[in-house]
């Protein structure tokens, strides 16, 4: 892994741990062994990181699409899930979780790069669940975007209040949005 792969998995990490403003250019120097400068050689500012992190999420999720594209729509909202719950598993929260708690503090630019990733994911989550429910799977009387929207949301607000409550909290959060899918 090259120096500007690492910094940005390091800052990825970070902003998933402590959030894009508890952590600075000067805690990744540390961890990498680098200084700030060799930093600011690939990443000019710390928007211009949480751009590139941003798009490797981007990258991420339409790998995570193209690999769930054969499974059927309960299995693909499982994955979708379990991506979450691995990411609470390693101590972190998804990155959606953790921009979106920061979002006025950011510029333009990073908040239409974070709109971008907010509505794909989204987006593919509406369209997983109108297949799910015209094949009989889903269950629920809203239109799909509006399910999805509560899906995401209860999700994103899990990882935060586990963080306070019971981590087990989470995974009953998650085991109700399946249940409620397909009771």
């Amino acid at each position: 892994m090259n120096t500007r792969d690492k910094i940005i998995l390091l800052g990825d990490n970070l902003i998933r741990k402590r959030g894009y403003n508890a952590f600075s250019f000067s805690d990744i120097s540390k961890e990498l062994n680098i200084k700030n400068a060799s930093i600011h050689y690939y990443f000019p500012t710390k928007t211009a990181l949480v751009i590139a992190i941003i798009q490797k999420h981007l990258i991420l999720l339409e790998k995570f699409k193209e690999k769930v594209s054969e499974k059927d729509s309960v299995q693909k909202i499982i994955k979708f899930l379990s991506v979450y719950s691995i990411t609470k598993s390693e101590g972190r929260i998804s990155i959606l979780g953790s921009l979106s708690n920061d979002y006025f503090t950011f510029t333009a630019e990073v908040q239409t790069e974070l709109k971008i990733l907010t509505n794909n994911t989204l987006n593919w989550l509406t369209d997983t669940l109108k297949e799910g429910r015209q094949q009989g799977f889903f269950h629920y009387d809203m239109e799909d975007r509006k399910k999805a929207l509560i899906i995401i949301t209860n999700i994103l607000g899990a990882e935060q209040l586990s963080r306070v409550t019971d981590n087990y909290d989470f995974h009953k959060i998650k085991e109700a949005i399946i249940n409620d899918l397909i009771k």
